[in-house]
């Protein structure tokens, strides 16, 4: 997660929800350096957590979300990522390689 977004202008029903910057990263953790996502946030990311987001009709599918007019909601916060048996992400931790 990048950012927080602040809209005072929107939907009614978009009224309380929190909205962050999202950015792809790669199994380290690190930015990609791709475009960027407005996401929902149905979890609790905080500023430097690794998400996982849901997009397109799925992202209607969360308690927070149901019939919201949202494209893309963060549905989970990455502990870490093993690949084989390499760790490459922990979560506030650098990874061993």
């Amino acid at each position: 997660m990048t950012g927080t977004v602040v809209s005072t202008v929107k939907q009614d029903a978009l009224l309380g929800l929190k909205l962050l910057l999202v950015q792809e990263a790669n199994t380290q953790g690190e930015s990609t350096g791709s475009g960027f996502l407005i996401a929902v946030d149905a979890v609790g990311a905080g500023l430097g957590d690794v998400v996982l987001t849901a997009a397109g009709s799925s992202a209607r599918l969360t308690d927070v979300t149901q019939e919201k007019p949202v494209d893309a909601v963060i549905v989970g916060i990455v502990d870490y990522v093993e690949i084989g048996k390499e760790l490459t992400y922990r979560k506030h931790e650098p990874a061993t390689s």
